[in-house]
């Protein structure tokens, strides 16, 4: 049943992708479904992506909520696609391409999904279902298929084995006897050591002798069997009192390959616990019902009542990370928890017996085994026992209770605690693993709107401030973003952003006044002092200079920013190399408050977005680089000025198509020739961009050259031809009208127009009539034998010369262009205008002739005789 729905249709442009993203998270948080915003988000994202980037078309997107999930349908509007056969398979695409990942995406992550086609659309849809949650109810992962499951000889042996306080054996069962070949009278009374190989568990210093004093021990090692061949087997132990009160160990032992036998298993309750428990479930009767549905508060509730049940002052609760080398705080209580939560601490910590973590510890007093714990170093803490947490004999972290007094704790309460553990390990593991499934996704989600961002832009700034906008504050507090100009430059501050803006000045400031990180290229995040250092010994300066006096109230301004700027840089400061093309070009640099540590998870997000910032802020220097040596190119082919004439108005617009370009393929040019004469010209060379803005460079150096030589307009246009003719392969035709302009004494000017293949030069007389003031001849670099003439004409006081390129005549709107009638018309609109006024109203016509920006070069040159003025 469908209780909602929403809709909206996207443009088919690049930008459309985020609004549709957009569009999912926020309908689906309406609805109360963040359990699968990210995966919604992913797919329609990639969908999205395939409707109008790859096909080109607009993207209309349906969100369908029912009762127990979300259905969420992309169509696109393709003209013409052929319909699959029905036989045929769905086509996944490579994970590798670029594009064509959604269905192979829809197929990983929804729990139903389809095509459906017409001729003219496609509907992709998929479904999520929402998780089910009964209350109380946890899952560590999909079960194992009944073929994957061990195989056992015959029938699953348990050797029984009891050990007395002295570590001899006291009991001896028959399927220890099958296992090992000893018989019981064979082996009771000796000691287990003699018959009990120890390669033992990996990681760990205990002895065989040790591991049987402890509460409880659990993990792989070897019996030297009759026949002298060590048998690999997995034991679990459990340390009691026998009838008599004497201590005792009662091992149960598997062959290796069926530990599953042995690990977790069912444990008999303690005393602790009264009959009426004993058919409720064990994790609720130690974390209590309802439990909580979210890892920090189950992870808060276990150190309460951990704490709880054996009387202890504090109690502290470590996740394992994936390879099991460290250990990371997530709860305590009666602990400085700010200052302890994400703080990290090696699994094989300490000196004392029972320093590893994989086996329960008591240390009576931590006086006598300074930094045993490191995580209770200063703490005030005296005795503490702390145990294990595993799952299917994988180490998942630790949980530990602790006492201001020495000796209180004893292998008695380390059983109790190991038993509470038990409970609970399988809860806690299963809801790590869903925080780390939820960020994954999350993280993805991010990495995915990252790219886009920075893809967007090649401008150099703007992507230092996505950088720094896309940190703060997903993943620190305040960001700092160092660049390096080349190897021989320091590291420069670019830019620093704090989520409370009023730090920034401070913060900018106290990072100014330290020595940048070094540029090390190793990748992953560092620890970086320096801030929290600068920012403790202001803070102390501050406070000394206070002192004795009514603070903070007396404290002024100043004081109290450096106070903030230290407390916002007193955390864990990291630091990125932003490596690109193998070089170090920056550094990016997270920092949280005072006390504050970083998660794995978000330092690991964060590598991640460093190697695609610093690509991206790589390619923003290399474009502006390369934009800036062609656009100082480009003014390198334009006149530097126009001259004063005198008696003549001058005036030229000039527009090079394309983004970027300053020059293109037309040319204009006025210039001095000799005392009392002007050379013009105005040309279009063929084609647009830089080949052809190269035979402009050539075409107006070349004209200036010959002008000055003495040559006359004809002879310079045939010189000209040959110089493009000899470039071969990369010469291009080129039209343009050239002449010679003189002024005389009488207000009028004298032109000498030769139009070699050019839209012909229009003069315009007082009385608002047009001609041409020139005949056409053929145009350059075609032929070589060029037979040209030039020809005469005088323009009168009031009269204008206008000469333009094809881009303003051939400017069209459909089948309609302006042509040369449409600009006549324009220009006998004219009359009694200045040079600067023909030639923006020429211009205003030809843009407003079409909706569409212009395509081709255009440029335009008038001069106009003024009429003398009357006084």
């Amino acid at each position: 049943m469908i209780t909602a729905r929403a809709a909206a249709t996207f443009d088919p442009v690049g930008r459309s992708v985020a609004t549709a993203r957009a569009f999912v998270r926020d309908t689906l948080q309406g609805w109360g479904y963040s359990d699968v915003v990210d995966d919604a988000v992913v797919l329609t994202s990639e969908l999205v992506t395939n409707a109008v980037v790859h096909a080109g078309t607009a993207a209309d997107v349906l969100c369908l909520r029912t009762e127990d999930g979300v259905r969420v349908e992309v169509a696109d509007h393709y003209p013409d696609r052929e319909i699959p056969l029905q036989s045929s398979g769905p086509d996944f695409g490579s994970p590798d391409r670029e594009g064509g990942r959604g269905l192979l995406l829809c197929a990983a992550l929804a729990s139903r999904w389809g095509v459906e086609y017409s001729p003219a659309h496609k509907h992709v849809w998929f479904q999520l279902d929402l998780p089910d949650r009964p209350v109380g109810i946890r899952s560590a992962g999909p079960l194992l298929p009944t073929a994957l499951l061990p195989v056992t000889d015959e029938r699953v042996r348990v050797a029984v084995v009891q050990i007395d306080r002295s570590g001899s054996i006291t009991a001896w069962n028959d399927d220890a006897d099958f296992l090992f070949g000893y018989a019981a009278e064979q082996v009771t009374g000796k000691q287990l050591t003699d018959i009990a190989a120890w390669p033992h568990t990996p990681g760990t210093s205990t002895g065989v002798a040790d591991a049987l004093l402890l509460s409880r021990w659990e993990g792989s090692y070897g019996i030297r069997g009759a026949d002298g061949r060590v048998i690999p087997v997995y034991a679990s132990h459990l340390r009691v009192r026998d009838t008599e009160g004497e201590p005792s160990t009662v091992c149960l032992l598997v062959r290796d390959d069926e530990r599953a036998v042995l690990q977790t298993p069912a444990r008999a309750p303690v005393s602790d616990f009264s009959a009426e428990h004993r058919t409720t479930d064990p994790f609720e009767v130690f974390i209590g019902s309802p439990a909580p549905d979210d890892l920090d508060g189950l992870l808060q509730r276990t150190v309460e009542r951990a704490r709880d049940m054996l009387d202890a002052d504090s109690a502290f609760l470590l996740l394992a990370t994936d390879d099991e080398t460290e250990l990371e705080v997530r709860a305590t209580t009666g602990l400085p928890s700010a200052r302890q939560r994400f703080a990290r601490v090696p699994v094989e910590a300490g000196t004392g017996r029972y320093g590893s973590a994989r086996m329960p510890a008591v240390h009576e007093d931590l006086t006598a085994v300074p930094g045993a714990v490191p995580l209770l170093s200063d703490t005030g803490m005296r005795s503490v026992v702390t145990v294990p947490l595993k799952v299917e004999g994988r180490l998942t972290g630790s949980l530990g209770v602790a006492a201001e007094a020495a000796g209180r704790y004893t292998n008695e309460e380390a059983l109790r605690l190991q038993f509470a553990a038990d409970r609970i390990a399988l809860a806690v593991e299963s809801a790590r693993l869903g925080e780390l499934e939820r960020l994954r996704r999350g993280s993805l989600s991010f990495l995915v709107e990252a790219s886009d961002l920075l893809a967007g832009t090649l401008d150099r700034d703007q992507t230092l401030a996505l950088m720094a906008q896309m940190t703060v504050p997903t993943l620190a507090t305040w960001c700092a973003v160092y660049t390096i100009a080349d190897q021989s430059s320091d590291p420069y501050l670019s830019c620093v952003l704090h989520e409370d803006e009023e730090r920034i000045d401070g913060l900018k400031a106290l990072l100014s006044s330290i020595d940048p990180p070094d540029p090390v290229p190793a990748p992953g995040a560092r620890i970086w002092p320096a801030p929290a250092a600068a920012g403790h010994r202001a803070a102390l300066q501050v406070s000394t200079r206070t002192l004795g006096r009514d603070a903070p109230l007396s404290m002024g301004v100043a004081a109290r920013t450096t106070l903030a700027t230290a407390a916002a840089v007193g955390g864990e400061t990291v630091v990125l190399p932003l490596v690109a093309r193998n070089r170090v070009i920056g550094m990016l640099t997270l920092g949280k408050p005072s006390d504050d540590h970083f998660r794995q998870e978000i330092l690991e997000l964060a590598e991640d977005l460093s190697r695609r910032a610093a690509l991206a802020l790589d390619n923003a220097r290399l474009y502006s680089e390369r934009m800036a040596i062609s656009q100082s190119l480009q003014r390198s082919l334009l006149p530097p000025g126009l001259p004063d004439v005198p008696n003549v108005e001058i005036e030229v617009i000039y527009r090079a198509a394309g983004e970027g370009n300053e020059v293109g393929g037309d040319f204009y040019d006025v210039f001095p020739i000799r005392d009392g004469a002007y050379g013009f010209a105005i040309g279009d060379v063929c084609g647009t961009g830089p080949e052809a803005a190269a035979v402009t460079g050539l075409a107006r150096h070349a004209l200036r050259l010959l002008a000055r030589e003495g040559f006359g307009g004809p002879a310079v246009l045939e010189r000209l031809n040959a110089a493009i003719l000899d470039e071969g392969a990369r010469s291009r035709f080129l039209t343009l009208p050239y002449g010679e302009l003189w002024p005389q004494e009488d207000g009028s000017a004298l032109l000498k127009v030769v139009c070699a293949g050019h839209p012909l030069p229009l003069r315009l007389r007082q009385d608002g009539s047009v001609e041409a003031a020139a005949e056409p001849q053929p145009l350059l670099g075609v032929i070589e034998d060029l037979e040209l003439y030039e020809q005469e004409v005088t323009l009168d006081p009031g009269d204008v010369l206008l000469c333009v390129t094809d881009g303003v005549t051939e400017r069209r709107e459909g089948a309609r262009m302006l042509g040369d009638d449409g600009l006549a018309d324009v220009l006998s609109m004219c009359t009694g205008l200045t040079a600067g006024a023909v030639a923006g109203r020429i211009l205003r016509a030809v843009e407003r002739f079409a909706a569409e920006p212009a395509s081709d070069d255009m440029a335009i040159l008038a001069m106009r005789v003024p009429e003398p003025q009357h006084f």
